[in-house]
């Protein structure tokens, strides 16, 4: 009896488009901050710059793979470049509007560090081909504020602060990122304040919340 074996050798198409294949995994996002419903007398003066970047999770649902969810992890830096002064006396905040009546400064800044956590639902038009495409990408995103600064140059002298406890530690808000390609808008609104309600000017709570308007860029 003989046995006769064969083989065959198979060769890789390592140029096959991936049927499996999932979008923007990175990001990264440029934006100018803005303080909205802030006390009478508010200003902002400069940029008011944002910047964050983190990775997101792409899980597809439908064959086409032009509908998905995207789940991940963040960081943001948020900067406020504004005329609302900060002073501590004895633990206690004072907070005031400033101008030209009260005080002169040359830097009033506050600066907040976030980790956050943003959820999306996606439409791309991708294919398996190119990765240039149309995308809409609707998001919700929790930060927790790690850390934060603030710094006042004025005419009364300089003064800091770290971790504001008037500052909320929680945020949320939603998002929309939109374009082509590499290029790609992007508009969040917070919906709670930034401050808590112990912080006041004049009797009345600091209600104020923010917007932000930028580009966003993502990376596969």
């Amino acid at each position: 009896m003989t046995f006769c074996m064969a083989a065959q050798n198979v060769e890789a198409d390592f140029d096959a488009p991936d049927s499996l294949y999932r979008e923007d995994q990175f990001y990264l996002n440029v934006s100018y901050n803005i303080l909205q419903k802030g006390p009478s007398g508010l200003r902002q003066n400069k940029f008011s710059t944002g910047l964050s970047g983190g990775f997101l999770r792409d899980m597809p649902f439908n064959k086409k793979r032009t509908w998905s969810v995207a789940a991940g992890l963040g960081y943001t830096l948020a900067i406020y470049n504004q005329n609302m002064g900060i002073t501590e006396v004895n633990g206690v905040n004072t907070y005031q509007i400033l101008n030209s009546n009260s005080i002169t400064y040359s830097k009033d800044k506050l600066s907040l560090h976030f980790v956050d956590l943003p959820i999306e639902l996606r439409w791309r038009d991708a294919t398996p081909e190119s990765h240039k495409f149309w995308r809409i990408h609707f998001g919700v995103k929790l930060s927790y504020l790690f850390y934060d600064q603030y710094k006042l140059i004025s005419s009364e002298g300089t003064f800091k602060q770290t971790n504001n406890k008037d500052l909320n530690d929680f945020h949320y808000g939603v998002y929309l990122a939109t374009g082509w390609n590499t290029w790609n808008i992007y508009a969040y609104y917070g919906l709670n304040p930034l401050f808590k309600s112990s912080a006041k000017i004049d009797g009345q709570s600091i209600d104020m919340n923010t917007a932000n308007f930028g580009l966003m860029f993502y990376i596969l």
